[in-house]
């Protein structure tokens, strides 16, 4: 995703003021030394092969690839206007966020 926070920007304009964005992503670390496990490998070498050119393509704001980790999406999502946020499920390929205005 080239500009995710023009995608959070536009979930948070269509949302209800009690709605709810559930955003799942790859259960990935923004701390590069927490990756070296076969599907942290996995994640950061299609990121470099798939999701970081294909978000620079599309000439946005930021292009985070699939290992941006749980602090760099929560900012993302709070400077979008969402106030509440938890996790609320995960494994180890997938976890989940609960963003709330």
């Amino acid at each position: 995703m080239g500009d995710p926070e023009g995608v959070a920007r536009r979930v948070r304009a269509a949302l209800a003021d009690d709605g709810t964005w559930m955003i799942v992503e790859p259960a990935a670390s923004g701390r590069l030394e927490e990756n070296f496990h076969p599907i942290g490998r996995f994640f950061l070498a299609a990121s470099l092969a798939i999701c970081l050119p294909s978000a620079m393509a599309q000439h946005g704001s930021r292009a985070l690839g699939n290992h941006a980790g749980e602090d760099a999406v929560r900012g993302i999502v709070e400077s979008a206007g969402f106030s509440r946020w938890r996790r609320v499920a995960d494994s180890p390929v997938n976890v989940v966020y609960e963003a709330r205005p």
